[in-house]
């Protein structure tokens, strides 16, 4: 992915350690404890919060190796608490800061809308397992969502203010104005191209994750079709919603349409979508090609495919926005 080389001034100002910052900071860094604790226990070999049957027992290697892979990448969230809050942050390298901040924006905006959306749903549909964005049926046990996603919101909500008080401080220049202001050159015929046929591309995965929704079966592993329940169906939804958006906000950027839309609107909004999208179906597509012993479970190729598809979809959007950014950087 093209990443935008955005300088910091060698004047930039050091922003200001506020009270509002340093709490802010404090809760990512406490936020992310639940979630390490419970990976830690599980490479060393705990089955705390693991049912009988649960896929993560099948593969005790691969799970160890991806739990911890997952500490390492939650801790990178106390780096990035620091790295946003102190003089040093503005010095760093736009591109070492920008790719994991979009990773883990990625990663959590969808649980961010999905869990408490979950939590209603689930108090108007009586649902078997309770509310739980796990990819196939007794996945964990009930307790561990409210833990490790109250962290995970926890963590979105400060690491999200701190990057946006941080961005403003750095590059407030950058996504000042309205689309209409934008010269053409920040998109170009290959940038507008590239997110047309993202948008495009887009609708085919939004629109079965809708299916799937409604209660279509079709496409779906035998087991995973069977486990479908109203959780799932809300996962599924916010999947489609957040296709369609990065869709529309990378449109939007490429054609500067509608032109009395803020830059730093639409920028965020695809920043987010698109980071929803890739990372999501970037992990999707690493769990179905995890093998399976039980062949119900495993993931049929319109899955498999509809998670490749997501993942293009997402990096290729966010490949145009850091080119739209990137060249914005030189006319701002």
């Amino acid at each position: 992915m093209t990443t935008p080389t955005l300088p910091a001034p060698a004047t930039a100002p050091a922003a200001p350690v506020s009270p509002l910052r340093r709490t802010l900071r404090a809760l990512a860094m406490l936020a992310c404890l639940p979630y390490i604790v419970l990976k830690i226990a599980w490479v060393a070999g705990s089955t705390a919060g693991i049912p009988e049957g649960s896929v993560l027992l099948d593969h005790p290697t691969a799970t160890a190796v991806a739990n911890g892979i997952s500490v390492i990448a939650d801790a990178i969230v106390v780096l990035l608490a620091l790295l946003l809050t102190r003089p040093w942050g503005l010095r760093v390298r736009a591109w070492l800061l920008l790719v994991p901040v979009w990773a883990a924006t990625g990663l959590i905006a969808p649980i961010m809308a999905g869990y408490p959306a979950q939590l209603v749903v689930a108090l108007l549909v009586p649902s078997r397992t309770g509310p739980a964005v796990a990819p196939v049926p007794d996945f964990l046990d009930p307790w561990v969502f409210p833990v490790v996603y109250g962290g995970f919101i926890v963590q979105g909500l400060s690491l999200g203010t701190l990057f946006v008080l941080y961005s403003r401080d750095r590059w407030g220049r950058v996504r000042a104005g309205r689309l209409g202001e934008l010269p053409a050159a920040v998109s170009g015929a290959g940038v507008r191209a590239c997110t047309v046929a993202a948008a495009a591309l887009a609708l085919a995965p939004a629109g079965l994750h809708v299916l799937w929704a409604c209660g279509m079966t079709g496409g779906l592993a035998p087991d995973y079709a069977d486990g479908y329940d109203s959780d799932q169906a809300v996962v599924d939804v916010v999947r489609a919603f957040f296709l369609v958006v990065a869709g529309l906000a990378g449109l939007a950027l490429a054609l500067r349409r509608p032109a009395g839309l803020r830059v730093r609107t639409a920028t965020a909004t695809a920043w987010v979508a698109s980071g929803a999208a890739g990372c999501w179906g970037a992990y999707m597509t690493l769990v179905a090609l995890m093998p399976q012993t039980d062949g119900g479970k495993e993931p049929t190729l319109v899955m498999a495919g509809t998670y490749a598809v997501e993942m293009i979809i997402g990096f290729l959007l966010a490949g145009c926005l850091a080119v739209i950014l990137n060249r914005r950087s030189r006319t701002a």
